[in-house]
């Protein structure tokens, strides 16, 4: 018997080393997992790429692990706790408006970076919260009561939202936890989210820009880079360590699990994982609905961004008053503008259309053989769906990037054109309610607001709009129109271009208002454009996506059905995620090769006096010539950025990459303009998250920074040691 459970061993080991070698790597990286369902195919790619960590380790409910440490940053960026202090880490450019809403021109934390070598010196930031998942549950069985294939989708969604409600209200959470229900698999499964919200964190430290968005937009989504992308900030709660509004007897938080920070970096090959809350991707789309995105969609907005862009930017050089008030609004313009660049770039190199165009052919012939009628007109269906919604989706994004997003005074005057429908539709009390709400939004419009620069990015975008979005969603006042003249006669009449003319508008009865909002050009205008929007393109567009999601469902549960085999993971929804890869460099293009890491060699390489982008600090510059780099640097150089085939997205920004022990070894902050199509489809041989290596976070913090204070508060280990 001895001798035979020896053989089994032996035997064991020989197959699983054998797997190993037989496995395609590429083939398990890639994918958003759902962090409470690990065990089983991701537990086993996992420790095939090397991971020595069990699923208990990365979600338990009952004992701590590492999705204590990972926190949703203002719901929209990732963080992590590195210190049992409530120590927390994010990207710069995460951070950047709250650093920003500290700055001025006499104490610009931008130019010159900020660090709170005391506790006491940490600021507050209003409104800014941190979101810890503390259980996930599967409650589509709830969420999906009632529901039955005899009814529209309409009647369907209204059900199911209620259910959601229901299940969402009812569940069982502490007083002071929260929760929340998300679809998953084109609404196939729903998860409910338990969660503790913080709202009193405070900035602790942040480099100069020159550091923490060196290369700016010419470096954004780029490779090779030198980044470094990182802020660190303070989670406070109350004598209890709960959450708490701000105030100034709360207490650091403390976390029940907090990342280990190795100080060994990364090799090729090293398992890498990303844990994070990624907000957005369509990985099943068919292949008509990413070829309407790549060819007809994502071409328009990049046109609408890109003058946007260089005007904002011509003026910012030209005053640094502006450049401080749209530093954040730029980079924000600047960053999807990129993308969808890169995007559209990355499905033509990697054939992505006509591989889906394979796979439903593959789909098809298997429907047939197993004649599974109830899927034979998914894809004809998809055909003509996506026809009928091509013109109508065309002018939705007109509208959001016109009106919506660039066009600072549309944007306003389209709240002000919210308070008039709840006027009609609730009188007085809905009006009083709207009312209140939209002064205080407007206070952060017009907070960094400039109307020079909103007229000119106003007549370029409004004539844009007028001759390029299709003609049955353009208003009349639109058409036939000088609009440099148009643009004169607004800008010089209305109120929408200051926080005290859009108070004395709405100063008064709803009523009054109303007659006040009506007689203003600014609004006007707006109104035309608004109106088309409610009433021609958002209602058209709603109905025919409705029936396009109905499709959607379908075709994602058939997948699963037809090809069983495959590996399925739930397209991103902002909920928390674990990507697994590993360190590895690329080859971008016929006879380049990009390795895996940069070093401090590189910034310098790119150091430009006095430049916008790639101005160095002096001191940065001396540590590089004395080669002061403590513990931190590696062979007499300085780490800074490296590449790993992580699968990642918008919201994924701030994410730690953990090594196989689940020690913090990066910071993850963008992904490389060839695999910016991840979004759409993954591709492991040429998509590419970057990380700051948290070596050189480390650096800039304790050698330039000199906050020896935090480096005191971490847990630094050597686990390859």
């Amino acid at each position: 018997m001895r001798n035979f459970k020896s053989y089994l061993l032996l035997a064991i080991a020989f197959i699983s080393i054998n797997t190993f070698a037989q496995v395609d790597t590429k083939k398990i990286q890639g994918g958003m997992w759902v962090p409470s369902l690990l065990e089983g195919m991701n537990e086993n790619e996992m420790q095939l790429l090397g991971s020595k960590m069990t699923a208990e380790d990365i979600y338990s409910v009952n004992k701590s692990s590492l999705k204590d440490a990972i926190g949703h940053f203002g719901n929209g960026c990732t963080s992590e706790l590195i210190s049992s202090k409530g120590l927390l880490l994010t990207n710069h450019h995460c951070g950047f408006s709250r650093i920003q809403s500290h700055s001025s021109v006499e104490h610009d934390y931008l130019e010159d970076g900020f660090w709170a070598m005391s506790m006491e010196e940490e600021l507050p930031n209003e409104g800014l919260t941190v979101t810890f998942i503390k259980r996930i549950d599967d409650v589509t069985s709830q969420v999906m009561a009632g529901v039955t294939d005899s009814m529209d989708e309409t009647e369907k969604a209204r059900l199911v939202n209620s259910n959601i409600q229901k299940v969402t209200k009812n569940v069982e959470k502490e007083a002071w936890q929260s929760a929340y229900t998300k679809e998953f698999f084109k609404g196939n499964q729903y998860m409910l989210f338990v969660v503790e919200t913080f709202k009193d964190v405070r900035l602790v430290g942040a480099p100069p820009s020159s550091i923490g968005k060196y290369g700016r937009d010419t470096d954004n989504w780029m490779w090779p880079r030198h980044t470094g992308d990182f802020s660190m900030f303070r989670v406070y709660a109350d004598a209890n360590n709960r959450p708490a509004e701000y105030s100034k007897d709360n207490v650091p938080y403390k976390p029940a699990h907090h990342l280990p920070i190795s100080l060994d970096g990364v090799e090729k090959y090293d398992f890498s994982m990303v844990f994070g809350f990624p907000g957005r991707t369509n990985e099943y789309l068919p292949a008509i609905g990413v070829d309407q995105i790549v060819n007809k969609i994502n071409p328009a907005k990049i046109e609408i961004r890109d003058k946007a862009l260089k005007i904002v930017g011509a003026y910012m050089k030209q005053d640094p008053e502006i450049n401080i008030q749209y530093a954040s609004k730029f980079a924000s313009i600047a960053n999807y503008w990129k993308k969808w660049i890169g995007e559209s770039q990355g499905i033509h190199k990697t054939n992505a259309i006509e591989i889906k165009r394979e796979l439903e052919d593959d789909f098809t012939n298997i429907v047939e053989q197993k004649e599974l009628t109830d899927y034979k007109t998914i894809l004809s269906d998809f055909e003509s769906l996506y026809k009928e919604i091509e013109d109508v989706s065309l002018a939705r994004d007109y509208w959001i990037e016109v009106a919506y997003r660039n066009v600072e005074l549309l944007a306003a005057s389209f709240k002000a054109f919210q308070l008039e429908q709840a006027f009609k539709r609730g009188g007085e009390e809905a009006f009083e309610k709207t009312r209140t709400s939209i002064l205080e939004s407007y206070k952060g419009i017009y907070k960094d607001y400039n109307a020079k620069v909103d007229e000119s990015v106003f007549e370029s975008l409004v004539e844009l709009y007028a001759e390029k979005a299709p003609k049955e969603f353009v208003p009349e006042n639109m058409i036939n129109v000088d609009f440099s003249a148009l643009t004169k006669d607004i800008f010089a009449t209305t109120k929408f271009t200051s926080l005290s003319g859009v108070e004395g508008l709405l100063r008064g009865t709803g009523k009054e208002v109303i007659e006040k909002l009506n007689a203003d050009k600014g609004y006007a205008f707006g109104k035309e454009l608004h109106t088309v929007f409610y009433t021609k393109i958002e209602p058209t567009y709603q109905a025919i996506n409705l029936k396009i999601a109905a499709v959607q469902k379908k075709y994602m549960k058939a997948l699963m059905e037809v090809f069983p085999n495959k590996r399925f993971f739930p397209d991103a929804n902002s909920t928390l995620r674990v990507n697994y890869g590993r360190v590895e460099g690329y080859e971008p293009k016929d006879g380049v090769f990009y390795t895996t890491s940069t070093t401090l060699k590189g910034v310098l390489e790119k150091y430009k006096p006095g430049d916008y982008e790639f101005d160095t600090p002096k001191k940065l510059r001396d540590l590089y010539e004395t080669k002061d780099y403590g513990q931190y640097g590696e062979d007499g150089k300085m780490p800074v950025n490296y590449l790993s085939t992580n699968h990642m997205t918008g919201g994924n920004s701030g994410s730690p990459i953990v090594d196989a022990e689940g020690n913090m070894t990066g910071l993850a902050f963008d992904t490389t303009w060839e695999g910016t199509m991840s979004d759409l489809y993954f591709d492991a041989d040429i998509v590419r998250s970057i990380a700051v290596d948290i070596r050189y976070v480390l650096f800039i913090i304790d050698k330039y920074a000199g906050a020896t204070n935090l480096i005191d508060e971490l847990d630094l280990v050597h686990p390859k040691k």
